[in-house]
């Protein structure tokens, strides 16, 4: 019941689907000024999706979770994992909320549920939307896409793939949601938690791209996240897949065990 609960609440806020409005906006914005101009990165240029768009529109779905991967989508994920327990303390709701018979591991676990719910519909929503301009704005041929690797996919393969590389994108959000539901157990502010798992989050992409951090690298949340790419090459490479996916395993576990120790053994005065 309490799981029910989080979900319709999560389902009312407005903000919810401001934010996955904004995150479909984006590639149709990109999409509408490359069907306009037709200026695009050429064959073989980078960003290979986006080129690869403007002569097949079926594989614009791809572009647009590389258009939101690096910056929107953790953003949006930590802010409703950040507002996820620091929201109801600042609103005054939480005291009530663990008077009646939930208990905080409920509670914690109701609320990752709605932050993982939320991960996986703003995939599929920017999948979709971005599956339907692009058929619509660009030549599309689904039994014609071709991988990174030249060879060419048919629809069936192409569907299977696509579905991977979801899949793989929500799966690396939830270390964000992780960081930012443990930092929500911390602060009484949401939007304190939602700018500590940012920070965590940029300062893990700085990281990534220093030398001298060669050591700690393959350990960082953000490391595997454009692995997804690995899906559109022949054959697929499972290495860094597999190796991002229990990468974030390991964040989701170690955080949310910080985060359940902290809730349960915190003085809820709001």
């Amino acid at each position: 019941m309490i799981v029910l609960v989080e979900l319709l609440k999560l389902a009312r806020r407005p903000r919810t689907w401001v934010s996955v409005g904004l995150l479909c906006g984006l590639p149709t914005l990109v999409a509408v000024f490359l069907a306009v101009t037709q200026l695009g990165p050429g064959p073989g240029e980078d960003p290979a999706f986006l080129s690869a768009v403007l002569a097949n529109g079926a594989l614009f779905p791809a572009a647009a979770l590389a258009i939101v991967l690096p910056i929107f989508l953790p953003v949006a994920v930590a802010v409703v994992g950040g507002d996820a327990i620091a929201g109801e303390a600042s609103g005054g709701t939480l005291r009530y909320l663990l008077l009646r018979p939930v208990g905080r591991t409920r509670l914690l676990v109701a609320k990752l549920v709605a932050v993982v719910v939320y991960v996986v519909v703003a995939v599929l929503a920017v999948a979709a939307t971005a599956f339907v301009v692009g058929v619509s704005l660009f030549p599309a041929e689904p039994s014609a896409v071709t991988t990174v690797s030249g060879v060419t996919l048919s629809s069936t393969e192409l569907s299977t793939r696509m579905m991977g590389a979801m899949g793989y994108v929500a799966i690396s959000m939830l270390g964000v949601g992780a960081i930012a539901l443990f930092l929500s157990t911390v602060s009484e502010s949401s939007l304190g938690a939602a700018l500590g798992a940012l920070a965590a989050f940029i300062t893990s992409q700085v990281l990534v791209t220093l030398d001298a951090a060669g050591g700690v690298r393959p350990y960082l949340p953000t490391r595997y996240w454009l692995a997804w790419i690995d899906f559109f090459r022949d054959p697929i490479l499972w290495r860094d897949i597999e190796r991002g996916a229990a990468v974030q395993v390991v964040y989701v576990v170690v955080f949310l065990a910080m985060a359940w120790a902290n809730f349960n053994s915190k003085d809820v005065t709001s």
